[in-house]
């Protein structure tokens, strides 16, 4: 059973995690430091310490909870699709990885401005990777669910560009730890480059010069990556 002193201390490493959003939110990443946070604490920043050893583990703290956030967005919509309509499940998820990432651009930012070390490498890990591994997985497994159930064409291992076949096999082997044939690796990779890369650039405002509301872009990309997985487009709905 947990002790009293354990909950005030989960619950004060909550207040300092959700102050520490706050100030990325409100001021920008490089605004994050542990003066800001113990000053709007009320706390000295050297009692901060008694929480989190550095400025690193403190930001690290906050990726994971944020990528556990988004992961569990993601899973609350699949609940709502029907079990067996693969189609509705995976553009209800990339719709709402697209809803969670234009609602909070800084958050996105500090997520996947940069990769988040080690996460693509089976070794020791903390709570920041093992929570991207955890969203990570998200995408993976819907991938799996529809291929098991609906398989799509996908290329024979030699037809694939050896200098990307050594890697896909890496990846799979050393990585997911998935019996599937390397075509299916690449493929769902081609399609998170699409959907991460579509999402990125309106997130980061780089299709502004063009397009004041990229929805319909979005909506576009969706309907052209559909077919090569086997995925039904329908409109998202009003």
């Amino acid at each position: 059973m947990e002790s009293r002193r354990d909950r005030m201390r989960a619950a004060t490493v909550r207040e300092i995690s959700e102050t520490a959003r706050r100030i990325l939110v409100e001021e920008g990443a490089e605004a994050v430091t542990l003066r800001a946070i113990a000053r709007e604490m009320g706390m000295t920043a050297p009692a901060l310490y008694r929480y989190f050893g550095s400025h690193s583990e403190l930001l690290r703290h906050l990726v994971g909870d944020l990528f556990s956030e988004l992961t569990g967005e993601l899973h609350a919509v699949m609940k709502d699709v029907p079990h067996d309509d693969m189609s509705l499940k995976v553009l209800t998820v990339s719709r709402q990885f697209r809803a969670w990432s234009l609602a909070h651009p800084r958050e996105y930012a500090l997520l996947f401005g940069a990769p988040v070390r080690g996460a693509g490498h089976q070794e020791e890990t903390d709570f920041a990777e093992e929570c991207a591994r955890r969203f990570g997985w998200t995408f993976m497994a819907l991938f799996l669910e529809l291929w098991n159930k609906c398989p799509f064409p996908v290329p024979d291992d030699d037809e694939i560009d050896p200098a990307l076949r050594d890697q896909l096999r890496r990846y799979r082997d050393d990585v997911l730890g998935v019996d599937l044939p390397l075509g299916v690796i690449q493929q769902f990779l081609k399609c998170w480059v699409r959907l991460q890369g579509s999402v990125s650039l309106e997130v980061f405002g780089h299709l502004e010069f063009a397009l004041e509301d990229a929805e319909p872009m979005f909506e576009l990309m969706l309907t052209e990556m559909g077919p090569e997985i086997g995925v039904t487009y329908t409109p998202p709905p009003k």
